[in-house]
């Protein structure tokens, strides 16, 4: 089974992954900001990462290119709220894979996920 870390500083935003992802996903962990995100990253390797963009002490963009850093190959998909043109491009640019605006269909993320072909 495929392994996912879910990162979101809202809980029940990774509540609401999880519930999307528990069926065909590992869940290894959960991280409320980017600092956590890449230190679980680095410890833990998961297949993929749900990445949300705002959030505190680092944010996903930040974490995003840590990230990248660590693993070139990592697949990262950005899960935000701000639809916003410019902050996709920067998502992309910064090595995510896909990006899926809050709030999301269970559809759409597991076409996301798909399209990695893990």
């Amino acid at each position: 089974m495929k392994s996912v870390l879910i990162v979101d500083d809202a809980a029940f935003m990774r509540l609401n992954l999880k519930n999307i992802l528990k069926d065909k996903y590992e869940i290894v962990g959960e991280a409320e900001n980017g600092q956590q995100a890449v230190e679980m990253y680095q410890e833990l390797r998961p297949d993929f990462v749900t990445m949300d963009i705002t959030m505190p002490v680092m944010d996903g963009l930040e974490a995003i290119k840590a990230i990248k850093e660590i693993d070139p190959g990592a697949n990262i998909i950005v899960c935000s709220a701000m639809g916003q043109q410019k902050m996709i491009i920067k998502a992309i640019e910064a090595g995510a894979k896909d990006f899926i605006v809050k709030p999301f269909k269970e559809q759409r993320v597991l076409e996301a996920i798909e399209k990695l072909k893990l």
